[in-house]
């Protein structure tokens, strides 16, 4: 008996991975760095001040709720850091520093940690913060301004002499080339493609998000503005124009937020590129990616309760006369 190996009786998973959630959150930290450089290359200093203040305030935001609820720290995770990255991302470089800092207090605490934190949140913390943010400060959130022009920019109240439209809005006044390098007017992180692409490249080289979601998402959206939109001569365009790459590689992939079947994954990505066609051919807002993946997360609970594989061995109890 002493030679008898013994049998050790574990809790659920138990398929073993190196892969961690700080892990993952890393990999998407560096998939993120060539958008950021790009942003500082082509918006300044405005951009790495209004980074540095999303992702700061990201984790003081919170380290500071864990502590109050007395609750462990999770700020290792790096999840914080990723929220705050994609919210600055996700505003013009002549956005006051003191509104992204409200914008990323929103995120992590309302957004995240009152739902329980990583995990546990039932919409994308980073868009729900723009969504806020566009709610509270709406010119501010839709003022852009030509690269060229950010030296030319002293204070937040010179905005408005150096505004620019943007290729959602004003599509002939931009080349192709520009909208590919990210020499156009736009949100920090999403007016150069050819930066979010390298990252998402990276991101999928290192199995952290599977293409099945950002292709539908982006073929969806494409074929539906080919067909009641702008056409399919500017197909190209679309995609390359406001935020379909950011949106598509790097926030419908979401893990907390996105179902995690394959067939609950096609329907969510179906569903926004479809919501993205419909407000921008007929919203107000050219724009539709944050709103439309904001609308499929709140979603997926039923995405998923329809998507969800039977559970194996379960029996199906016929209605009869003996058991009705």
């Amino acid at each position: 008996m002493e030679n008898t190996k013994q049998l050790l009786v574990t809790a659920s998973p138990h398929v073993r991975s190196d892969r961690t959630v700080t892990k993952d959150m890393l990999d998407v930290i560096i998939a993120l760095i060539p958008a950021g450089l790009a942003s500082v290359y082509y918006f300044g200093y405005r951009a790495l001040v209004l980074i540095l203040a999303a992702v700061i305030t990201c984790v003081l935001s919170e380290y500071i709720f864990n502590k109050a609820i007395k609750r462990n720290q999770s700020i290792k995770d790096l999840s914080a850091v990723v929220t705050g990255i994609l919210l600055a991302f996700n505003v013009p470089c002549t956005l006051p520093v003191w509104q992204i800092i409200i914008g990323s207090m929103f995120a992590i605490v309302v957004a995240k940690m009152f739902f329980g934190g990583i995990g546990q949140n039932i919409v994308n913390p980073a868009l729900a913060a723009r969504a806020f943010l566009m709610a509270s400060w709406s010119q501010n959130m839709t003022t852009f301004v030509s690269p060229q022009k950010v030296n030319l920019i002293s204070t937040a109240k010179d905005i408005s002499t150096v505004t620019s439209a943007t290729p959602l809005s004003d599509p002939a006044s931009y080349s192709t080339m520009d909208l590919f390098l990210g020499n156009i007017p736009g949100c920090l992180g999403e007016v150069s493609a050819i930066a979010l692409l390298i990252g998402a490249a990276y991101l999928i080289v290192r199995k952290v998000i599977h293409l099945r979601i950002p292709l539908t998402y982006i073929l969806t959206s494409t074929v539906l503005l080919g067909i009641f939109g702008t056409g399919f001569a500017d197909s190209l365009r679309n995609i390359l124009s406001g935020g379909m790459i950011l949106g598509a590689f790097f926030m419908a992939t979401d893990y907390t937020t996105t179902p995690i079947t394959k067939t609950g994954q096609y329907v969510f990505a179906l569903g926004c590129g479809i919501l993205t066609a419909v407000i921008r051919t007929w919203g107000g807002y050219p724009e539709g990616v944050s709103y439309s993946i904001l609308l499929m997360n709140l979603i997926v609970p039923i995405i998923e309760a329809y998507t969800r594989p039977k559970t194996f061995g379960k029996a199906e109890v016929k209605k009869g006369k003996d058991n009705e």
